[in-house]
């Protein structure tokens, strides 16, 4: 190599930020969305109650550490849950995971969309990637599911 072929550092000026945890601009900071109007579980679902009907999905968090997701399949309408019974399965390119239900009732309504395009969990889960909805036999059982600012604490937020 002679010397024609290296570069003078001096010649070129780039400009570095440095950012410290504290101080780094939020787009750098990866976090999940997690919505202060839902209610969610230890196992990354959330509810969303509107009168006696609750809305079922999976959270932010859950959809990024799932990956992408390939497979949905949902409970029949008609179907009686029990809070903390599984009742639906997400698969994934990285694995699939059983998506217990938050609330007791009955299924009075499933998200096909979900099913016909699962990629719909991970580009809007609180929104078109929803799962079912469930007529609630015991509202009672939402006060023990975690409020926003629980939940964030839990996954580290």
């Amino acid at each position: 190599m002679s010397p024609a072929d290296t570069i003078d550092s001096a010649q070129f000026s780039l400009p570095l930020r440095v950012f410290d945890v504290k101080s780094r601009p939020s787009e750098y900071v990866m976090s999940s969305k997690v919505p202060a109007d839902l209610k969610y579980t230890k196992s990354h679902e959330w509810v969303r109650v509107e009168g006696n009907v609750a809305t079922v999905g999976i959270s932010d968090h859950a959809q990024h550490e799932l990956t992408d997701v390939v497979f949905v399949e949902l409970p029949a309408v008609g179907r009686k849950v029990k809070a903390g019974e599984a009742c639906a399965v997400v698969e994934s390119v990285k694995t699939a995971s059983d998506i217990y239900s938050p609330v007791s009732g009955e299924v009075t309504k499933i998200n096909q969309a979900a099913v016909d395009q699962p990629a719909l969990v991970n580009s809007d889960p609180y929104g078109a990637g929803w799962f079912f909805q469930v007529k609630l036999s015991q509202t009672t059982e939402l006060a023990g599911l975690l409020d926003s600012s629980a939940y964030s604490k839990q996954i580290g937020g």
